[in-house]
C-alpha cells in the first residue's frame, strides 16, 4: 500500500436521454435547459455537476470526458467504480453498454475494454502485466436480482453471499473468475453474461432490466525490476431502475421484482444520505446487497464516478428532480482513495529498521517522563530551566511518523491515516513482540469468527430465503387446498342434492327394473312355451317332412307305375283297335262269314277287354284321385311348414329383441348401482 493516501469527492455526471417515440406522441414537454457544461435548470431550480450531458451527447464524448482517467487510475493501481443511476428507461444500459458491437454506439464498459488492453499494450516493458506473463486476466460478471447474488457467468450459482478479506473488504465469494487475453475476450464474456441477465417487458421499456449488475475486472502488475506489486479493481455497475407501478403497469412477477429493485434502491439512498450527511456514526451498508458490495465505492478506497441518466420528459419530471437530488447529495461524499501497492522484502526491512529506531527514540522518552513523573509524585521541586530542559531534550517526532504505518502482516489493506492521537497512543501504549503477535493471533481469530459468522448468517438467510419459499408453498398449498375443499363442499351439496332428487329416480328405476324383471320373467316362460313349442312344430315338421319325402317317393313310384300302365293300356287299346277295325272291316263287307264258335270266342274276347279296360280306367281314375290327394297334402304340408317357418322365425325375432332388452337392463342396473356406489362413497368422505 502506498504511504500516501488522498481525500476525493465522488464524481457525478448528469445524462439527459431525448424524448422517445411514446413521448413525442403523448406531446410530453421538454423541461431541462443546459447552462455550461456544469448545470441544469429543471423546473425552476439549477442542479450543478462535475458534467451535464445534453441529449445530443455521443457515446464518445461521454466515455473520454468520464471514464478514460479510470483506466489510467486503475492501471496506476487504484481501484475504481462507474454505476449508473435512474428511473427506469432513462437510458442506464445505453450508457453502460450500448451496442457492444457497434463503435459508434458501445457503452462504457466495452470502451473500457479495449482501453485497458491499449493502455497495457503502451507502457513500460519494465512492467509486466499478469495478463502478459500467463496471458490472462481476471474478470467477473454476476447480478443482484431479488435481493440473491446469481452468477451470470454460471447459471447454476444462483444465491452466493458477501464476505470479507482480512483487509475488511467486502467480496462476492464463490463468484466465477474468467481469465482474458484480449478486448475480444471480454466481450465474449459479457455477450455470455448479458444472455443470462433478467429483462423484461413493461409499459416504459421493451428491455427493462430486473436486476443490478456488476461486471469486475481485477488487474494486477508486476515490476520486474523491483518487484513491486499494483493491484486495481474496477467495478462497472449498471443499476436497475426505479419504478412507479402505475407508469410500468407491472404485474405478477414483474411486480415483485419492482418492489425488490426500489428497495434495494432506497437501501443506497440512505447509504448516500447517511455519507452526505457525515453526522451519523453508522452507515447502514448491511441493509442490502448491493451497497454491501459497493461499500469500498462509497466512502472507501476507490475512485467512484456515478452517472444520473435523467428523463426529459414532463410526465417523468417527479421522478427526474428525485434522481437530481440524488446525484446531488452523493457528490458530497468523500472518498479515501490510495494506490494498493505491495511492498518487497527489502523495503519491509527498511521500514522495519525505521519504526525500530523510532521506537527506541520514544521508550527513551517514555522512560525520561516517567522518571520526572515519579519525581513530582514524590514532591520534589523542579524549576523551570529543568523543565524547559527536559522539554528540549525530547526528540521531535519525524515526519514520516504522520504516515500511515502499514501492517506488516497486511501489507495490501486499505489503511487511513495516523492522527496526532494515535501517535500520541502508540506512545504511551508500548506492546511486546510476543503481545502484539498474540493480538495479531487473536485478530485473525476474530476475524476467522466474523467470517465463520458471515457464513452462518448466510446459511441462516438461505435457509430463512428456504423456508419462506417453503411457506409459500405451503400457503400456496393450503390456499389451494381450501379452494379444493370449497369445491368439494358445493360439490358434495351439489351431490347430496342430486343424491336426493337421484333417489326417487332410483326408486322409479328400482319399481321399472321390478316391472322388468316380472316382464323379463313373464317373457322368459313365453320364450320357454315358444321354444318348446317351436322344437315340437320342428320336429312335426320334420317327421311332415319325412312323410312327405316318402309320399314324394310312393308319387312318383306310382306315377311310374301309372305311367307304364297307361303305356300298356295303350298299347292295349290299340290292338284292340286294330282288331276292332278288322273285325268292322269284316263284318262291314260281310265277305267272309265267321263261324259261330269263333264269332262267340270273339265276343268273349271283346267281353273281357271291355271289362279289363273298365277295370283299368276305374284304377286309372283312384290312381288319378289319389294323386290330386297327395298334390293337395303337399301342398298343404308346404303351407304348414312355410307358417311354421314364419312362425319360428318371429318367435326367434322376439327372443333377440327380448335378450336385447334384457341386457340393456341388465346395463342400465350395474349402472345404477355404480352411482349408488358413487354417492355413498362421496356422502362417507
Amino acid at each position: 500500500m502506498a504511504d500516501g493516501n488522498a481525500e476525493c469527492n465522488i464524481k457525478v455526471l448528469c445524462r439527459f436521454r431525448p424524448l422517445n417515440e411514446s413521448e413525442i406522441i403523448r406531446g410530453d414537454k421538454f423541461i431541462p435547459i443546459f447552462q455550461g457544461e456544469d448545470t441544469v435548470i429543471f423546473g425552476t431550480r439549477p442542479y450543478v455537476f462535475d458534467k451535464v450531458f445534453p441529449t445530443n451527447s455521443t457515446q464518445e464524448q461521454v466515455y473520454n470526458t468520464c471514464a478514460k482517467q479510470i483506466v489510467k487510475d486503475v492501471l496506476g493501481g487504484y481501484n475504481g467504480t462507474i454505476f449508473a443511476y435512474g428511473q427506469t428507461s432513462s437510458g442506464k444500459t445505453h450508457t453502460m453498454e450500448g451496442n457492444l458491437h457497434d463503435p459508434q454506439g458501445m457503452g462504457i464498459i466495452p470502451r473500457i475494454a479495449e482501453d485497458i488492453f491499449e493502455h497495457i499494450f503502451a507502457m513500460d516493458e519494465n512492467w509486466s502485466f499478469t495478463s502478459r506473463l500467463v496471458s490472462w486476466r481476471v474478470v467477473s460478471y454476476f447480478e443482484i436480482y431479488m435481493d440473491k447474488i446469481r452468477d451470470l457467468l454460471d447459471v447454476t450459482k444462483t444465491n452466493l453471499s458477501v464476505h470479507e478479506d482480512r483487509y475488511r473488504v467486502p467480496y462476492v465469494k464463490g463468484c466465477t473468475e474468467r481469465f482474458v487475453t484480449s478486448p475480444e475476450e471480454v466481450m465474449d464474456v459479457i455477450d455470455e453474461g448479458k444472455a443470462n441477465r433478467h429483462v423484461a417487458v413493461t409499459n416504459m421499456n421493451e428491455h427493462s432490466s430486473r436486476s443490478h449488475s456488476i461486471f469486475l475486472l481485477n488487474i494486477k502488475q508486476e515490476n520486474v525490476e523491483t518487484e513491486q506489486k499494483l493491484s486495481g479493481k474496477l467495478y462497472l455497475v449498471d443499476l436497475a431502475g426505479s419504478e412507479k407501478v402505475s407508469k410500468t403497469g407491472a404485474e405478477g412477477a414483474v411486480l415483485d421484482e419492482a418492489k425488490n429493485i426500489n428497495r434495494s434502491l432506497s437501501a443506497l439512498g440512505n447509504v448516500i444520505s447517511a455519507l452526505a450527511e457525515g453526522t451519523k456514526s453508522h452507515v447502514p451498508y448491511r441493509d442490502s446487497k448491493m451497497t454491501r458490495i459497493l461499500q469500498d465505492s462509497l466512502g472507501g478506497n476507490c475512485r467512484t464516478t456515478m452517472f444520473i441518466c435523467c428523463s426529459p420528459s414532463s410526465y417523468n419530471d417527479v421522478e427526474t428532480k428525485s434522481t437530481l437530488m440524488f446525484g446531488q447529495r452523493a457528490k458530497t461524499i468523500r472518498n479515501t482513495v490510495s494506490v494498493n501497492l505491495e511492498l518487497t522484502a527489502e523495503q519491509w526491512k527498511k521500514k522495519y529498521e525505521k519504526e525500530k529506531e523510532k521506537n527506541r527514540s520514544l521508550k527513551e522518552n517514555i522512560q525520561r517522563l516517567e522518571i520526572e513523573l515519579n519525581r513530582w509524585r514524590n514532591g520534589e521541586y523542579m524549576n523551570t530551566e529543568d523543565e524547559l530542559t527536559s522539554e528540549k531534550n525530547l526528540p521531535l517526532v519525524p515526519p514520516e511518523s504522520e504516515e500511515t504505518i502499514p501492517d506488516i502482516c497486511s501489507p495490501c489493506s486499505p489503511c487511513t491515516p495516523c492522527t496526532p492521537c494515535s501517535i500520541a497512543s502508540s506512545i504511551v501504549v508500548h506492546i511486546s513482540d510476543e503481545e502484539r503477535h498474540k493480538y495479531e493471533e487473536e485478530i485473525r481469530k476474530l476475524y476467522k469468527q466474523l467470517d465463520e459468522k458471515d457464513d452462518e448468517i448466510n446459511h441462516q438467510s438461505q435457509m430463512v430465503e428456504k423456508l419462506k419459499k417453503q411457506m409459500l408453498d405451503q400457503e400456496e398449498l393450503l390456499a389451494s387446498s381450501r379452494g379444493d375443499s370449497e369445491k368439494v363442499q358445493s360439490e358434495l351439496g351439489r351431490l347430496q342434492s342430486e343424491n336426493e332428487s337421484s333417489k326417487a329416480e332410483v326408486k322409479e328405476v328400482l319399481q321399472a327394473l321390478e316391472e322388468l324383471a316380472l316382464n323379463y320373467d313373464q317373457k322368459s316362460l313365453e320364450v320357454e312355451e315358444k321354444t318348446t313349442k317351436n322344437a315340437l312344430l320342428a320336429e312335426e315338421l320334420t317327421k311332415k317332412m319325412t312323410r312327405l319325402v316318402a309320399l314324394e317317393a310312393e308319387l312318383s313310384r306310382i306315377q311310374e307305375v301309372s305311367s307304364h300302365q297307361r303305356k300298356r293300356i295303350a298299347e292295349i287299346l290299340n290292338g284292340l283297335m286294330r282288331d276292332l277295325s278288322e273285325f268292322s272291316t269284316i263284318v262291314g263287307n260281310r265277305d267272309i262269314k265267321l263261324p259261330t264258335e269263333i264269332t262267340g270266342a270273339i265276343e268273349e274276347e271283346f267281353t273281357v277287354a271291355r271289362l279289363y279296360i273298365s277295370k283299368i280306367k276305374s284304377e286309372v281314375k283312384s290312381m288319378v284321385k289319389r294323386c290330386r290327394y297327395l298334390d293337395n297334402l303337399q301342398m298343404e304340408c308346404q303351407r304348414k311348414m312355410e307358417e311354421t317357418g314364419k312362425e319360428l322365425s318371429s318367435c326367434q325375432l322376439l327372443v333377440s329383441q327380448h335378450e336385447a332388452k334384457i341386457r340393456s337392463l341388465t346395463e342400465c342396473m350395474q349402472n345404477v348401482e355404480q352411482r349408488r356406489d358413487s354417492w355413498r362413497t362421496a356422502m362417507t368422505l
